[in-house]
């Protein structure tokens, strides 16, 4: 296998032996068998466009089967070769209605690939297609190629997540396809590649345009709330991951059962929207980033539902506790595809649940863009004044490979005069620090999920107004933890915006080669971190 798409690979190259993440060499095979199949499917829609065929169950399908693909989302084999037929299926589908109008396809190839049979066969299938298998391909090339159906992958995601609460969008269907396709055609030079990377980054803006829309039109737009850590006595179920929808699922499901319902992880910004607030069994926040489970969830007394990205191999002492939904998948973990969560419920209700009350700290959410544009003039007033020198958005994805602890020593060590923005659950660093207040308003305030980097974006756009200044003349520093590609998206987004000097760690992405990096620095003066009393030092002259 050959696996580079995360932070976490192996020696910051790539992983072959097996995935950091626990995934094996068959479903690393897998994936890349099924991304090169949508890259061939994306070449027919592609053209079945040019045709005005549309096909909205095959725009959702690709959503979804990349979304699969993402780190920490599925390691289920048996998953990956139904998606894998699918695929096969939806593209001889296309192909025989652009024959049908008179269509033909501009790359005769994208029909050239016979799909074998037996696992073996599509295991040793895929080794012909991954992402070394053209060594004659200019590594630059490839770089952006990878760089590019990372971002796209990052895309979907959210575009999933925006369509699961009825929202879409026709030309982020039509950029996906287009990238994917592109990443096949030989005849696209580094400039051709490089202006797709920067249009990812633009239609992974209205992505989460589209999710901000679903998730504040659904649930309300969030506010100011305190979540306790503790526990209380009684059942219990955790939820964690992304999606809103399941988690409102489980407590429409779950009341008047006795069963109190906590959030996990990135679903802890949950607690700030009004429509899910006003369940009363849904009490607090249990635990702290994904990569913190083995050790916390065998600790949990009840049931554990897995929403979307995140899951770590599930251990002896939980693994018949816990359970799966959506994109979702481990082997042998039980899967609930029809959102009837009582397999869940009635697994809480035989558990134990906590014994007693325990009293535990609390944090703050809920300060996404119209709480924080409520205060705008307030930060205006604190930066003309110099009471307010720097604002830092610190955030993005965390992980579990050493030298993330930056991050904590950052804010910890941030002046009395900053404010930390904060969001995804990079977080978890540091979200239960008292870092007190400056002038009325809380120094740290989370803004939300990575899913709600959009919120960041609005609030950033909303100061250079007031300010009367670009994006990148704001008192703000962007300091971003990537760990998977949803962040790469985001980054890419950023970089569309016109946004610099942005710091970027733990490491840097080992698909991006000396001169794809060059050109980033050049253009964007993206810095690697350093050591936070370096970084600060640079930040605040």
């Amino acid at each position: 296998m050959f696996c580079f798409q995360c932070e976490q690979t192996a020696n910051e190259k790539g992983c072959t032996q097996i995935g950091v993440c626990g995934k094996t060499p068959e479903v690393a095979a897998l994936q890349d068998l099924l991304i090169y199949l949508l890259k061939r499917l994306s070449q027919v829609a592609t053209q079945a466009r040019k045709q005005n065929i549309l096909d909205e169950n095959i725009d959702t399908f690709t959503c979804k089967a990349l979304f699969s693909t993402l780190t920490n989302v599925n390691f289920d084999p048996d998953r990956f070769i139904l998606l894998i037929d699918k695929t096969v299926q939806y593209r001889d589908i296309l192909q025989k209605k652009v024959e049908n109008v008179g269509g033909k396809l501009e790359d005769e190839n994208s029909l050239d690939f016979v799909l074998k049979n037996t696992l073996s066969d599509l295991v040793a299938q895929a080794r012909l297609v991954g992402v070394k298998s053209d060594q004659k391909l200019n590594p630059d090339i490839n770089s952006l190629r990878q760089l590019l159906t990372y971002g796209v992958k990052g895309v979907a995601a959210y575009t999933d997540h925006a369509y699961i609460l009825g929202q879409k969008d026709p030309k982020i269907f039509a950029f996906i396809h287009e990238a994917l396709a592109a990443t096949l055609d030989n005849s696209l030079s580094a400039d051709d590649l490089v202006g797709l990377v920067l249009k990812c980054g633009e239609i992974n803006l209205r992505a989460m345009e589209l999710l901000d829309a679903a998730n504040t039109g659904t649930y309300g737009h969030p506010v100011p709330t305190k979540v306790p850590l503790g526990e209380k006595k009684g059942k219990a179920i955790l939820v964690s991951g992304h999606d809103l929808k399941d988690l409102e699922l489980i407590l429409k499901q779950s009341e008047g059962k006795g069963i109190y319902v906590y959030t996990h992880g990135e679903m802890l910004p949950a607690h700030g929207y009004p429509e899910l607030k006003k369940y009363s069994h849904f009490y607090g926040h249990y635990g702290t980033a994904w990569q913190n489970q083995q050790k916390e969830f065998k600790d949990f007394p009840g049931a554990i539902l897995m929403t979307t990205n995140c899951i770590q191999r599930p251990l002896k002492n939980y693994k018949g506790n816990i359970f799966t939904t959506g994109l979702v998948g481990w082997p042998n973990v039980t899967h609930i595809a029809d959102k009837d969560f009582s397999t869940v419920i009635n697994k809480a209700l035989e558990m134990p649940g906590f014994a007693e009350d325990k009293e535990g700290k609390n944090v703050m959410v809920g300060f996404a863009r119209n709480t924080i544009l409520g205060v705008a003039d307030k930060v205006v007033e604190a930066v003309k004044s110099k009471n307010l020198r720097q604002i830092l958005l610190v955030g993005g994805c965390d992980g579990a490979k050493p030298g993330r602890n930056y991050f904590t020593e950052l804010v910890e060590k941030a002046p009395v005069d900053t404010i930390i923005l904060t969001l995804a659950c990079g977080k978890f660093r540091f979200f239960d620090k008292d870092l007190g207040k400056l002038g009325g308003i809380p120094r740290l305030m989370d803004v939300g999920q990575c899913n709600d980097a959009y919120s960041a974006i609005k609030v950033a756009v909303a100061l250079a107004d007031l300010f009367s200044v670009s994006l990148n003349d704001l008192p703000l520093s962007i300091v971003c933890s990537w760990y998977e590609q949803k962040a790469v998206a985001i980054l890419l987004t950023l970089l569309h915006l016109g946004i610099k000097n942005i710091r970027l760690g733990p490491s840097l992405p080992a698909f991006i080669t000396p001169n794809i990096l060059d050109v980033l620095v050049k253009n964007f003066n993206i810095m690697p971190i350093t050591t936070a009393e370096k970084d600060l030092k640079a930040i605040l002259e």
